[in-house]
């Protein structure tokens, strides 16, 4: 077997979410849509000490990566969740999160 079958679609998608929430803005914007049920970009360029150009990168990052979807309502942009690749993305995180560690570490081994 070679060593690039090991890494499955499952790997491939939690490192694609958790590169989306690689960031302290995306990680607040996902926080905030967890809690209610949509928010406006407007809204959100309010709240969030940034120009609007970095919050629309950020935006763009976490709808690339399906965990948020958006909804032009013009002139604005309504942001939800994508509730379908949340709950994915909390599984295959939750399932590497919970792995349990070993007692003895790789520098033990030596």
């Amino acid at each position: 077997m070679m060593k690039a079958e090991i890494i499955s679609n499952e790997h491939k998608k939690a490192a694609r979410y958790a590169k989306a929430m690689g960031h302290p803005i995306r990680m607040y914007v996902l926080e905030l849509l967890s809690k209610q049920s949509c928010c406006y970009s407007g809204d959100l360029t309010e709240i969030l000490p940034i120009v609007k150009s970095t919050l629309s990168q950020h935006l763009k990052e976490l709808k690339d990566a399906g965990l948020i979807q958006g909804e032009i309502e013009a002139p604005r942009i309504k942001y939800c969740l994508n509730k379908e690749n949340w709950k994915e993305a909390q599984t295959l995180l939750g399932n590497i999160l919970n792995y349990p560690i070993m007692l003895s570490s790789c520098q033990d081994d030596k």
